[in-house]
């Protein structure tokens, strides 16, 4: 007689999917949902401060940075990349985030990557101020090899409807654009950045993307504000652009100071792919009416915001 075939025998782990899901239990967090674990996740809303509250939603993942986690065996900072390119969408849209989902794809159950992965998942959480309300941890090992994975997540958030940003209709030719500085390369790019780095650099590649949360809960309270953008894949001029009105555009002053890992990437690269690629150390981007600029470049300093000035919204 043969011998009965068994998940496990297909390359699927249903008891170290069980260890690994009470790992994620396990973890002491705020970030944490109390109903994590279960069908669906949830938590309380309260909607006494809103009139008329909507939710946003997000969805991203870390594109092909997991090759460089994977390369150096560092899987901490993608965790919290995969909050950060979720959550700067909806701070952009003037949405306080609520909730975060993950997905992870894998090969094989392993713990020394999808660990860290969590941590960093949870780590991001905390900096946004969300809540991990649940995840789908996926072995496929017909689909992936026994080390690869690939990570999404998704976010949730609540902005009051006539705070809800870009207010495109009050964007003018003349309004100031204002830059706070990205930590690296964040989340884009990577698939250029591969071929061109020296391994040298790598590590510095690893530097987890920036969340702002911090600032946008002071900018978004600020009157004057009229709109902001996350810079991703695209580069400033193309993120910019999807905040303006028709028959506008945004002229840079490429004033600030670059970090050097872009500096070593432009020496096999045009600048003109670099500027379309890259967010060229600028994360965020702030469109202010121009009669409160000073206004909101003084509120920023009084809460340790750094604000450049890094263009002007011009008729296009």
């Amino acid at each position: 007689m043969k011998k009965p075939h068994s998940y496990r025998d297909a390359g699927v782990d249903i008891e170290r999917g069980d260890r690994f899901a009470r790992f994620i239990a396990a973890i002491d967090s705020p970030a944490i949902a109390e109903s994590l674990g279960g069908f669906a996740g949830g938590l309380p809303l309260d909607l006494s401060g809103y009139r008329e509250p909507l939710l946003m939603s997000s969805t991203d993942g870390v594109g092909t940075k997991l090759l460089v986690a994977a390369e150096l065996g560092v899987y901490d900072t993608v965790g919290i990349d995969l909050v950060a390119m979720c959550v700067n969408d909806l701070l952009v849209c003037g949405a306080e985030p609520l909730l975060f989902l993950d997905y992870i794809a894998c090969g094989a159950l392993d713990e020394s990557i999808l660990e860290p992965v969590l941590r960093g998942i949870v780590r991001g959480c905390e900096i946004s101020g969300c809540v991990l309300a649940g995840g789908e941890t996926a072995e496929l090992p017909d689909m992936y090899g026994p080390r690869d994975i690939d990570l999404a997540g998704f976010a949730v958030g609540i902005v009051e409807r006539s705070r809800q940003l870009p207010q495109r209709e009050l964007i003018r030719a003349g309004d100031p654009v204002l830059g706070i500085a990205s930590s690296g390369l964040h989340s884009n790019g990577y698939s250029l950045a591969r071929r061109v780095l020296p391994k040298s650099c790598w590590a510095e590649a690893l530097t987890p993307t920036r969340i702002y949360a911090r600032e946008m809960g002071v900018l978004r309270s600020l009157s004057g504000v009229r709109g902001a953008a996350h810079i991703t894949g695209g580069g400033l001029a193309g993120n910019i652009a999807r905040v303006l009105p028709d028959q506008t555009t945004v002229e840079l002053n490429w004033s600030w100071s670059v970090p050097s890992i872009f500096t070593e990437i432009a020496a096999h690269v045009t600048i003109e792919e670099m500027r379309r690629v890259f967010n060229m150390g600028i994360g965020l981007a702030v469109i202010v009416a121009a009669d409160a600029v000073e206004r909101v470049l003084g509120a920023a300093s009084e809460h340790d915001i750094a604000l450049s000035r890094i263009g002007t919204v011009t008729d296009g």
